[in-house]
């Protein structure tokens, strides 16, 4: 069996700054950042003009240049470390780090745990520290992060955090401040160095994922580390595979999401204002001029804006979806006349009346699993009932000039999903629409009643927020 070799070191930028500049710009659009050619030839310029001499210096320019929205400037910046790495190869131990030491660093984690607490708990600025700080992250990724995979050497940063114990280190580092305010530190003063402690103990983890990814790349290239190891735009993350931070950078994405899209509807709108041509009158009014229909009749439109019905599962496995989709039509309630929310689990309820003018969003979503009757059996999601309460309690709802939005994934845990139920639904409305978190994929598969449902209304995939935004631009009324 062959031994495959380490892959050796490749050129940073074997096209040229120009070529380099533009494998950058290529890699934003990769992670869905639009750039256009202005933007490049103005990064470009920004390049000449402020040199290679300052690393910092350069990616706030650049990010001048290309950047036009801030949530971005994660990615933007998880790719400039890519492109523009702070160093290649191994870095060198600075001396002033452990000054009793002679010869090479000193390969003891523990030796190395207490060098950071000393220098993270000294009274002077952590940007003062930056250097001899990253050569220590750097020496500690290398002796314990480093690892064999199948394609030749990589790095961990995992391993190298494991081999760090952050908890432990944090509590220490959190004695070291509060040694600072004598043997009784006052409440404010421990508040301070928690703070503080967890401030440091951040920036220290960021540093050792960065350090891991620069080195990775080397290893294995570029495209590997961008295709796991750059966070994706709030736009583009999958709901069901959402984290709580991304969640709530999604909930930030709404207003700009809801401008654009309430920006689109108003100009559909005042296009369809001049109404159709109405081919009879512009007949007989061409008589007058024998025959030559010179002037054109339009049919006067009638606008008029419909009635939104949201029917939306929260059970856990989708509440992130439902809570965002909600947050998104709260905010485009102006392009309706009416918007009556509904909200189940196992059994429906009305939850307009949380959506106020005036309501926190973010609080009136968690307040629907805690004060709505929206499970009354066992807690787990049941559509067929949720469809069978819902015409109980209201059975006026839905109306010709209604329209029907349905949001989950369609998973009924094996029960009755009263299709027929569903189908009156849809029949009682103008329009009716499901929205679904899920893959395609995946629809039918395990308890997913999805293709049962299908046959009675059109769904749509919605995985992401950008997804979700192009599927209600298409709905929208005009």
């Amino acid at each position: 069996m062959a031994v495959q070799r380490p892959r050796p070191p490749q050129p940073l930028a074997p096209h040229g700054i120009p070529g380099h500049l533009v494998e950058f710009v290529e890699a934003l659009r990769g992670q869905g950042i639009s750039v256009g050619p202005s933007e490049t030839v103005d990064a470009g310029r920004v390049m000449a003009t402020l040199g290679l001499g300052s690393r910092e210096v350069l990616r706030e320019g650049i990010a001048c240049a290309l950047l036009r929205r801030p949530d971005h400037r994660e990615t933007y910046d998880a790719l400039f470390d890519l492109y523009f790495p702070v160093a290649l190869g191994g870095r060198a131990w600075l001396s002033d780090v452990a000054p009793a030491s002679k010869g090479p660093p000193p390969h003891d984690i523990e030796t190395l745990r207490s060098a950071l607490i000393e220098m993270l708990s000294g009274r002077e600025e952590l940007a003062d520290i930056d250097d001899r700080l990253a050569s220590m992250i750097a020496q500690i990724v290398e002796a314990y992060g480093r690892y064999t995979s199948s394609r030749g050497p990589s790095y961990s940063s995992y391993q190298a955090l494991k081999a760090m114990s952050l908890d432990d280190l944090e509590g220490r580092l959190l004695a070291g401040l509060l040694a600072r305010y004598g043997e009784e530190p006052t409440p404010t003063q421990e508040q301070i160095a928690k703070a503080l402690a967890a401030q440091r103990i951040a920036k220290l983890r960021k540093m050792v994922e960065s350090e891991t990814k620069r080195r990775t790349a080397e290893q294995l290239g570029r495209d590997h580390v961008q295709l796991y190891g750059v966070p994706q735009l709030a736009e583009n993350v999958e709901f069901l595979r959402a984290s709580g931070e991304q969640l709530r950078q999604m909930r930030r994405v709404v207003q700009p999401l809801a401008r654009t899209l309430a920006t689109r509807l108003a100009a559909r709108r005042r296009r369809s204002r001049a109404g159709e041509i109405d081919l009879r009158k512009t007949l007989r009014k061409s008589m007058s001029t024998g025959g030559v229909p010179i002037d054109v009749v339009l049919k006067k439109p009638h606008p008029a804006r419909p009635e939104l019905v949201v029917l939306c599962d929260v059970s856990g496995s989708v509440a992130g979806f439902s809570h965002f989709t909600l947050l998104l039509v709260h905010a485009l309630r102006q392009q309706f006349s009416r918007v009556r929310v509904f909200a189940f689990i196992d059994t429906t309820d009305e939850v307009t009346q949380m959506f106020g003018p005036e309501a926190d969003l973010a609080v009136a979503v968690q307040r629907i699993t805690r004060e709505a009757g929206v499970y009354t059996r066992d807690g787990h999601s049941d559509y067929g009932h949720a469809f069978v309460s819902f015409l109980d309690q209201f059975p006026n709802v839905l109306s010709p000039r209604s329209s029907l939005l349905v949001l989950g994934d369609g998973r009924n845990n094996y029960r009755n999903p009263q299709t027929d139920l569903l189908a009156h639904m849809v029949d009682a409305s103008r329009h009716a629409h499901w929205l679904n978190p899920e893959p395609k994929h995946l629809w039918g598969s395990g308890d997913s009643a999805v293709p049962r449902y299908r046959d009675v209304i059109t769904m749509h995939e919605c995985r992401s927020a950008k997804q979700l935004a192009s599927v209600i631009d298409g709905l929208l009324p005009v």
